[in-house]
């Protein structure tokens, strides 16, 4: 098997941390999950997704270090040809990615070809669980009007972003797996998306709030900043999170991360019913 750029992490699952009880559950039937963690940029490269002389990026290290404390496996590449192999060994995949990933740009391995695209999204209307962050809503943007079939399978598109800041993110699914420890409310210093294209069965579960930010993107009613929905059979997850370094790193947003992959991987059922119009009646309202 021709060699790229991955590795694999393991380990039994370990205490949670002492400050807030883990949402992380095992799979029942003890098999260990795998998730793939793709983070090419076609556009703009984060911070958290950049390779520091080869090395791992701060993303990929907190990835690395949940599968080896909670025992599940992480595999970590930039090359788009592992889409042409056997996605079958992956009970999920996560992306934090940017621009049109079919397009050459300055990243390790090769693009994604037209066909990986194709699979991608059958695999996961088969049943593969999917986890996005940040900029995964900053792929394959809509062209002409038409939302491209990899925005329509995670739920939501990128409009633009306006400076840091610290902002609430309101909790209108506190069921989920990962969002018992949050409480009402979490309250953080984070570039935060603007988005819009929502699809119409997302069922929401964190809720940005939009009145007294700064930045013109902003002027608009609250709107989905983490959600989930069913793709075909696939169980689908995004959150907004995910621009800062503190914010890997901090404990509740870990719980959160650990959450949406228990119930991506299957590991732990959740009922997700579409609830975008009660909570955010008019998230696709992009001005007051």
């Amino acid at each position: 098997m021709r060699r790229r750029e991955m590795l694999v992490a393991t380990g039994g699952a370990l205490a949670a941390l002492s400050a807030f009880p883990m949402r992380w559950l095992p799979a029942a039937d003890n098999r260990k999950r795998k998730l793939l963690y793709f983070t090419r940029s076609a556009g703009y490269e984060h911070s958290v997704v950049q390779r520091p002389a080869g090395q791992l990026s701060h993303s990929e290290n907190i990835m690395m270090e949940l599968g080896r404390k909670h025992g599940f496996e992480v595999e970590c590449t930039k090359d788009g040809s592992v889409f042409e192999g056997d996605l079958a060994q992956y009970d999920a995949i996560g992306f934090y990615t940017s621009g049109d990933l079919t397009r050459p740009c300055n990243q390790p391995g090769k693009p994604m070809s037209k066909e990986a695209v194709a699979r991608l999204l059958e695999a996961i209307a088969a049943g593969k669980g999917f986890v996005a962050f940040h900029a995964a809503t900053d792929s394959f943007h809509s062209q002409g009007g038409q939302v491209s079939p990899y925005i329509a399978m995670v739920g939501g598109e990128f409009v633009s972003h306006g400076p840091q800041q610290v902002a609430t993110l309101a909790v209108t699914s506190r069921h989920f797996p990962g969002m018992q420890a949050v409480g009402d409310s979490l309250r953080l210093n984070e570039e935060w998306y603007a988005l819009k294209n929502f699809a119409k069965d997302l069922h929401v579960i964190m809720v940005q709030k939009t009145g007294g930010m700064t930045g013109d993107c902003y002027q608009r009613p609250p709107f989905p900043a983490t959600w989930a929905r069913r793709h075909g059979q696939g169980r689908v997850w995004y959150t907004s999170l995910g621009h800062r370094e503190d914010i890997w790193t901090n404990p509740v947003v870990q719980e959160i991360i650990l959450g949406a992959l228990a119930w991506a991987f299957g590991n732990v059922s959740a009922e997700v019913p579409p609830n975008i119009d009660q909570v955010t009646p008019e998230a696709n309202q992009l001005r007051n």
